[in-house]
């Protein structure tokens, strides 16, 4: 079984920063790819950000280019995505989330198939 743990959400004023952090275990991940989404109250979830364990450069959505960094540790595991220059809009609940059956970073959920439960962030005005 995969397990995919986030931490690291909280309330944040406009501006700030927060990191979210993404722990995978259960499973060799060297091959996949591991993304980041986030859910706002009434809203579909939407793609964030991903990266491959493997290399490569990670891909954005084009509103958090330039104010978010996803990077990876492979020894540990772990999965971060730095969030600086937060504004309101950013409120949601993150999520991480780890494709093993398409390869390459994709933006829809349906291709994801383990999910963590969830970290919220709260950016007040």
């Amino acid at each position: 079984q995969v397990q995919l743990v986030e931490s690291g959400g909280g309330l944040v004023q406009a501006g700030g920063s927060l990191r979210l952090s993404c722990a995978a275990s259960g499973r060799t991940f060297s091959r996949y790819a591991m993304a980041w989404f986030r859910q706002a109250p009434g809203k579909e979830r939407e793609f964030v950000g991903g990266i491959m364990w493997s290399g490569g450069s990670p891909y954005y959505v084009d509103s958090v280019k330039g104010r978010f960094t996803i990077s990876r540790d492979n020894a540990k595991n772990t999965v971060y995505l730095q969030m600086n220059s937060l504004k309101p809009e950013d409120t949601a609940v993150y999520y991480c989330a780890a494709n093993t059956r398409v390869f390459g970073v994709t933006t829809s959920p349906a291709t994801y198939d383990y999910w963590g439960q969830g970290t919220q962030v709260i950016v007040s005005s």
